[in-house]
């Protein structure tokens, strides 16, 4: 794994707490949140349940990022924004290609294979293991003002200014050589 901090250039938060009932802090993810060409992946996105946000908090945005893919810039599996304040859980699957899991005016954005949906871990074989660094932003307005079709690192730029707090759950994969 590399030294890549995602947080290292981004404001200070507040921190709060997330959980899952999928895995937990520090744990490998299980076969099912895995891309589905890799050996057990159904690309499932994790249950994830979080307590404690910041007072003014307005809605959240959830994300899972890579930073240790070999691309120079890590890689987005999963990105979804202006989920409303009053909900504080995402069961698992919600992140299905239609976002059926997901509350009312609450959307998911193209990760960085393009698609809308969770997509799973799958680093490289025998590239070592990966981090996946979920977090829940907290932020203080009802909707982030992207569009759908706006890539995870224009939600990062817009939410930079509007964010709260952070909860933060970090899991791994890794992907044996051939």
């Amino acid at each position: 794994m590399s030294a890549n901090d995602p947080f290292a250039r981004l404001p200070e938060a507040a921190s709060f707490t997330v959980t899952s009932t999928t895995v937990d802090e520090g744990a490998p993810w299980p076969p099912e949140q895995h891309a589905s060409g890799v050996p057990g992946g159904k690309d499932v996105s994790p249950q994830l349940s979080w307590s404690g946000a910041p007072e003014g908090t307005r809605s959240y945005a959830v994300t899972v990022y890579d930073p240790d893919a070999p691309t120079g810039s890590g890689f987005w599996h999963w990105a979804v924004a202006d989920i409303p304040a009053t909900v504080t859980a995402l069961p698992e699957g919600a992140g299905d290609d239609t976002g059926s899991g997901l509350p009312e005016g609450a959307f998911q954005l193209p990760n960085d294979a393009r698609a809308p949906r969770y997509l799973g871990a799958a680093p490289p074989a025998g590239h070592g293991p990966h981090r996946y660094v979920t977090v829940v932003h907290a932020l203080d307005v009802e909707s982030i003002g992207v569009p759908a079709d706006a890539t995870p690192a224009v939600l990062g730029f817009t939410m930079a200014g509007h964010i709260l707090g952070r909860a933060v759950l970090t899991t791994s994969a890794e992907t044996p050589a051939a």
